[in-house]
């Protein structure tokens, strides 16, 4: 009898499909999970970054060197109108809202969020909209010119009487509708689902952030949107809502930074909150300050409503002291989240993880960018360098620094949970060194380029002016940072496909929050069992459990010197119901 030798054949990596084909596209579309519809919101609004990217590269190639190369006027408006508009409306806001849609309900041990439909509604308005947005650039006028902060009377019919500007302003009012949708979605989930034991102070950062973002956008965008509306009244009927005669222009400025420095705080706190994540995971240590963080966030929540005239020194329309006072108050919350965040990796055994390195590159970006926001709330200081590239830079180091390095953190962190795979951490290095030096080589320049007189929004400027040597560096810079996000897309495609599989619950090791007490990735309703919740560290107890004790032992001293069996009121009342139940009925227990 003859042994036949079976042919080899490549196995997969991943299970085969049995669905048949285009069932996927169904149930993306359908589907109200939201750990689909958070998946959905990442990369949806990493593609929108990529083009907005994409767009300040073709504007850092046409002012690397003096003289016009390769677009128009019109063109260069366009593209930083555009560019603005997408990375601040179109990509900021919804990678927040897709971090959240995915872990808040697992950090509170929820099955879903409070209304599925609505959720998946607030997806498709986003989607919609940025596509209108975008639609403007297919019209024979172009996309809208007047710069992401929509200026009247720039806006006008008069000034921008194309079909884009038309798109522009409707594509942001759906988006912002579908923001508006999921911070009331967020807020009734975090204050109705959370699991018993999960009282407010034991709530992860990253839950508190988002809460209070999403009480934040409900005071901001409908101011937003209402403006717009009006914008529109303006535009078609004729309104003289925002007519410069009767004060409409400064009108605008005032009800869109009411809108607008709220914003900077809307998209900046779901990202401290990621962060406040990462820290104490890679330093082996609980967060630092814990109450202190949250009361930081609600400080800085309070504060960015009061400071929206800041942006408006130059209009000489504002009380200059007031809001300059306010301005540097906030610096405070500010300085007591990076404190705390130091003081966390403060003799721990920090590893340097990816996730660690873009959490390290955000606390230092965004300290520099904080510094020149200090300078920049001072009125002497920023009447010389008002509408320059100070301001530029100064925008980009707070925002870039908070949003993109936060972003890649989290994607890097949370990755095995969303996927079951982690990430190759070589290309992760390689991802965050070429981000990093990519950033600052663009943007640190250009401090000096505004100190030096350098006009914002310019399509270009002259020999004689002395700008090309620091205008071409920033340019080199900005191919560098672009070029850096191609090791990451890589990752990512690999790592989904043929990445290391996370076999156990908690695959970083010293997970805090309650999504790392579930498989990775979760089940459909994300839970089987939830562990007991004791503390703001629940996953961590429930992996560690003999070190329970030693902690609470070591971790209250008392005046004496000695430590304090410090318990919390809930473990107490715990306790004794337990001991009640195991000794008799509830009458003996009256």
């Amino acid at each position: 009898m003859t042994a036949l030798i079976p042919r080899p054949e490549a196995a997969r990596p991943y299970p085969m499909r049995h669905e048949p084909k285009g069932s996927t596209l169904f149930q993306l579309v359908t589907t109200t999970d939201h750990k689909t519809i958070g998946k959905m919101y990442l990369v949806t609004s990493f593609g929108l970054f990529l083009i907005g990217g994409l767009m300040a590269l073709l504007m850092r190639t046409e002012l690397a060197v003096p003289g016009l190369q390769f677009l128009s006027n019109e063109q260069y408006n366009q593209l930083f109108t555009m560019h603005g508009t997408i990375m601040l409306l179109l990509y900021a806001v919804p990678v927040a809202y897709g971090f959240a849609n995915y872990i808040l309900p697992l950090q509170i041990g929820a099955p879903d969020v409070a209304f599925p439909r609505l959720n998946a509604f607030a997806y498709w308005l986003y989607v919609f909209g940025s596509l209108i947005v975008l639609a403007g650039f297919i019209t024979p006028g172009g996309a809208a010119d007047f710069g992401w902060t929509a200026y009247t009377p720039l806006t006008s019919a008069l000034h921008s009487p194309g079909v884009g500007a038309d798109l522009w302003v409707l594509g942001l009012i759906l988006s912002g509708l579908g923001t508006i949708l999921g911070a009331v979605n967020f807020i009734t989930t975090v204050v109705c689902l959370r699991a018993p034991g999960m009282t407010m102070f034991r709530m992860p950062v990253f839950t508190w952030n988002m809460l209070v973002t999403s009480v934040l956008v409900l005071l901001a965008f409908p101011t937003f949107a209402a403006a717009l509306a009006g914008l529109a009244f303006d535009r078609h009927f004729d309104g003289h809502v925002f007519d410069p005669a009767t004060g409409g222009a400064v009108l605008w400025q005032h009800l869109f930074w009411f809108f607008g420095h709220p914003e900077v705080y809307i998209v900046a706190l779901p990202f401290f909150g990621i962060v406040s994540e990462i820290f104490p995971v890679f330093s082996r240590k609980p967060i630092f300050g814990y109450k202190g963080l949250i009361f930081a966030t609600l400080g800085i929540a309070a504060l960015s409503i009061t400071v929206w005239a800041h942006h408006m020194y130059a209009t000489g329309a504002v009380l200059l002291p007031f809001f300059s006072f306010m301005s540097f108050l906030i610096a405070v919350p500010t300085g007591v989240k990076l404190f705390n965040w130091i003081g966390t990796m403060w003799r721990g055994q920090v590893t340097l993880e990816t996730p660690m390195l873009f959490s390290i590159g955000f606390l230092i970006t965004f300290l520099f960018g904080g510094l020149t926001g200090v300078l920049l709330a001072s009125p002497p200081i920023d009447f010389h360098v008002t509408d320059t590239y100070f301001v530029v830079a100064h925008f980009h180091y707070v925002l870039f620094g908070t949003i993109v390095f936060a972003t890649y953190a989290g994607v890097y962190f949370w990755f095995p949970k969303i996927t079951g795979r982690m990430l190759d951490e070589r290309l992760g290095k390689w991802h965050f060194w070429t981000t990093f030096v990519g950033f600052h080589m663009t943007f640190l320049v250009q401090h000096w380029l505004g100190n030096e007189g350098m006009p914002r929004r310019y399509a270009d400027y002259l020999p004689s002016d002395g700008f090309t040597t620091l205008n071409l560096i920033s340019s080199i810079g900005a191919f560098i940072l672009g070029l850096s996000t191609l090791p990451f897309v890589w990752n990512v495609f690999k790592s989904y496909r043929y990445g290391e599989v996370a076999t156990v619950d908690d695959p970083w090791g010293y997970g805090n929050s309650l999504e790392w007490a579930t498989t990775c990735p979760p089940p459909r309703h994300n839970f089987t069992e939830i562990p007991r919740i004791r503390s703001e560290r629940p996953a961590f107890e429930l992996h560690y459990p003999h070190m329970v004790e030693r902690m609470r032992t070591e971790a209250h001293v008392g005046l004496t010197g000695h430590t304090a069996d410090v318990r919390a009121p809930s473990e107490i009342i715990a306790d004794g119901v337990e001991e009640g139940t195991a000794s008799g009925t509830p009458e003996d227990r009256r």
